[in-house]
């Protein structure tokens, strides 16, 4: 009897599975049930050649195809690819937070306290690796731009709340924000607005963008918390006490790590519309540990002569111990 031929002729049956073991080719990883499937089910949607689809099974399907420099034929199994594409429609519970600006100092301090509190952080930053050496897996860091849809939803998948910590313009363009319940924003905006001279001249930018990011958390009917800070220092924090009064946030400082830890305890007071008060440091005669908590609607308003702390008082009490 002949020995039969290196390859079988293009007939409309397809030649048995056993086939290329029976001469001796190497074997598509043990997989030629599936191979086979897949070109079943590719046979719909990609009008390719019974030839081309026998070289697959043979040689081993799309891998050895990309290889050679010919295109994919084959839908690809359960790779990385699929996942991405799939991932948008699952649904995630929303308790993450996501930090904007993530590998700035004090966008690292927020990180960093939200990980002692065990929270679910997401992180948008523009070195991942950075980051991700610096957190783990503690930290989901992404790298994009926001003005892309698909990466800003992508981004807000299982976001509950967001806490812009820096004036890098992350709110300063229209985001669709659905499904957010709490926007926390560490504004500078007094610090800029108080500046004159060459100082004025140097934050005119980030003084538009603070502006800008203001107004879209005001007209985003989320419920958010807007903190006007006195100027960030690089100090050690937790060593001072702070002052809310209004008006202050002009002439004083306070340092990033106190004010990290003020955007994180915020988290949980959530406001109606919009809460806004102002804060710096003390001189150091006292250590502070202020908590923000939900309060019942009708009790205990906070004792300030600001307008907005005053008109959302009914829902969120502020709690200020001085440890002396």
């Amino acid at each position: 009897m002949p020995p039969p031929p290196l390859f079988p002729r293009l007939s409309p049956t397809p030649p048995p599975p056993l086939r290329a073991r029976d001469r001796g080719l190497p074997s598509p990883g043990g997989r030629g049930r599936s191979a086979l499937l897949a070109v079943a089910r590719a046979k719909g949607k990609d009008e390719a050649s019974f030839a081309d689809r026998i070289l697959d099974y043979i040689e081993g399907g799309p891998k050895l195809r990309r290889w050679y420099g010919a295109p994919d034929l084959l839908p690809k199994d359960g790779g990385a690819e699929d996942e991405e594409a799939e991932s948008p429609d699952i649904e995630e519970p929303r308790d993450a937070v996501l930090v904007t600006d993530g590998d700035s100092e004090i966008g690292q301090m927020v990180i960093l306290a939200l990980i002692l509190k065990r929270a679910r952080v997401k992180a948008l930053v523009k070195d991942k690796r950075s980051t991700e050496e610096a957190f783990g897996t503690y930290v989901e860091c992404m790298v994009g731009d926001m003005e892309d849809k698909s990466f800003t939803k992508k981004a807000l998948r299982g976001v509950r709340a967001v806490i812009s910590p820096a004036d890098d313009g992350f709110l300063s363009e229209p985001i669709d924000l659905k499904g957010v319940e709490h926007i926390v924003l560490l504004s500078q905006l007094a610090v800029y607005r108080s500046s004159g001279g060459l100082q004025a001249i140097m934050n005119s930018k980030l003084k538009k963008l603070a502006e800008r990011d203001e107004e879209m958390v005001l007209a985003s009917g989320i419920p958010s918390t807007i903190i006007r800070t006195g100027s960030l220092q690089s100090t050690p924090g937790g060593e001072r006490g702070f002052d809310f009064t209004e008006g202050v946030a002009a002439k004083g400082r306070i340092s990033k790590e106190d004010a990290a830890t003020i955007c994180v305890e915020a988290l949980d007071g959530i406001p109606r519309k919009t809460l806004i008060f102002e804060t710096f440091q003390l001189i150091p005669l006292c250590r502070l540990q202020m908590v923000m908590r939900r309060w019942q609607t009708g009790k205990h308003g906070l004792q300030s002569k600001s307008k907005e702390m005053k008109r959302f008082s009914k829902n969120i009490k502020l709690e200020v111990f001085f440890i002396c």
